[in-house]
């Protein structure tokens, strides 16, 4: 494991919710503190169509990497706003296709460093590292990137359920584009995104109830499809375009209903 410390780790906070805990608590799982518990269930009150919506972004996250590491060919990763490891994480995923798949993850939250050693274990054929480090930090974390991805070949750019909490005053949009750009032709770009046209009153609920406890966070910013469109300008789309999860070329013919997340998978013109 390759450490890239931030000037040192920075503590833990359990005191306040975070985005990384919260979503493992719909997930169901026990990488959480009670603030990040409370945030969870008073989220999902308000807008019950949550735990449904975190677990089709989790089974997309999949369907992506597997298709990029599949037909796309693409070997290598940068995945950015990891969370807690769980099922599937984005490097398994990919090595079950090819096990020479190289990934970097990358996130900003003390707890995910201390959980890394799961994310980092890979095939000896391939490789994984992590960062600790935030989105905004575009420089940084493409420098360190480059220890393990050779950015003048393809790379697979995840951006999964993360610039919600980016808020426009730091232009996500702007974000995005700096990180593609510094990728070679044919990258992808893998982006899910809550909605703020599906649902509109139950989800900007529940984003009140998360900002009002992630004091110290950023808080969290639902955008609409044609927001949510935006970020792949520049990019190919794939079919079927920016859709709600389960459109997104599902594997089965179950239909959970509307969820408020869009999703897309864009790639980079040769």
């Amino acid at each position: 494991m390759q450490e890239h410390p931030t000037g040192g780790m920075a503590a833990v906070n359990s005191s306040v919710a975070h985005p990384a805990r919260v979503y493992n608590a719909w997930l169901g799982g026990r990488d959480n503190y009670p603030a990040d518990q409370e945030a969870a269930e008073l989220a999902v009150a308000a807008n019950p169509r949550i735990v449904p919506a975190v677990r089709a972004n989790r089974a997309f996250l999949g369907r992506a990497v597997r298709e990029l590491a599949g037909k796309a060919g693409i070997r290598q990763f940068l995945d950015i706003g990891t969370g807690i490891p769980t099922a599937a994480n984005t490097h398994e995923v990919a090595q079950g296709v090819d096990p020479g798949a190289r990934v970097v993850y990358v996130d900003n939250d003390p707890i995910v460093l201390a959980h890394a050693r799961a994310l980092l274990i890979s095939t000896p054929e391939g490789a994984t590292d992590y960062l600790q480090a935030d989105l905004r930090e575009t420089d940084r974390i493409l420098t360190a990137a480059q220890e393990t991805l050779d950015l003048s070949r393809p790379v697979g750019l995840m951006l999964v359920a993360v610039l919600q909490y980016v808020p426009d005053a730091d232009d996500p949009h702007g974000i995005t584009h700096r990180l593609l750009d510094a990728l070679a032709p044919g990258s992808h770009l893998v982006l899910s995104h809550p909605a703020a046209d599906i649902g509109a009153e139950e989800v900007a609920a529940s984003m009140r109830v998360y900002n009002d406890r992630a004091a110290g966070h950023a808080g969290a910013t639902p955008r609409t499809h044609a927001d949510v469109t935006r970020f792949f300008d520049g990019t190919e789309l794939l079919d079927p375009g920016v859709v709600q999860l389960p459109a997104w070329r599902p594997e089965d013919d179950s239909d959970p209903g509307a969820l408020p997340m869009w999703c897309g998978v864009g790639r980079k013109p040769l």
